[in-house]
């Protein structure tokens, strides 16, 4: 008999991420940000995945910048697939924690589930499509403008990331912060902070944050 595959329901976990959720469903974009292990993806991508299980939208579409050291895609060595797949692990596996790794791979076939390099979009406009910009603080502000511009009719957009964990250089940091601030008390947008109390991984995760924080201050 062949095991049938456990998959994970969205729950928050905290109350942050209880107000992530609702900021989500309730608003058109969502701009979150947040320490590592606080479930700034796990929660968008499992809301994600809900939306499309109840037909809410046709497509989803998940994006993220690809820097290594500071420099772009066209830097890494081999094919376009090959360049791109460890930065898209973390994604693909939340994915496959909600939808199962079989159905995960029947919907990407079929581009129904999109998962693509930021620096890829432009040009591009997604209609009844939920959209995730993940690792967002490695977006410099014009990728961010760009990936606002994209959302379509029926459409909800959601941006997240670490602002203390940028791998851009000096110079191009700082873009999330910026939008962050910009778009607060916007019409349909949210604007959600998750801290070291909504770390879902294992509880050590926080007290290293905390210690590596302060050093760097």
């Amino acid at each position: 008999m062949k095991k049938r595959q456990h998959r994970r329901n969205l729950k928050a976990k905290t109350p942050n991420q209880f107000e992530y959720i609702r900021a989500i469903a309730e608003s058109d974009i969502t701009v979150c940000t947040g320490p590592a292990g606080s479930g700034k993806t796990a929660v968008a991508v499992g809301l994600a995945c809900e939306h499309l299980n109840s037909n809410k939208v046709e497509k989803i579409i998940i994006t993220r910048p690809v820097v290594e050291s500071g420099k772009g895609l066209g830097y890494l060595p081999g094919s376009f697939q090959e360049k791109i797949h460890p930065y898209l692990v973390p994604v693909i596996e939340e994915m496959n924690a909600f939808l199962g790794a079989e159905n995960v791979r029947k919907l990407r076939a079929e581009n129904i589930i999109e998962i693509c390099p930021l620096e890829y979009m432009r040009g591009r406009n997604f209609h009844n499509a939920f959209m995730i910009l993940d690792e967002a603080q490695n977006a410099t502000f014009e990728q961010i403008k760009m990936f606002l511009t994209r959302l379509g009719r029926n459409s909800r957009c959601v941006i997240n990331g670490d602002i203390d964990q940028s791998d851009l250089i000096p110079r191009l940091r700082g873009a999330l912060t910026v939008c962050t601030e910009r778009l607060d008390n916007t019409k349909g947008v949210s604007v959600v902070e998750l801290n070291e109390d909504d770390i879902v991984r294992n509880k050590i995760i926080a007290r290293v944050l905390a210690k590596l924080d302060f050093w760097d201050e």
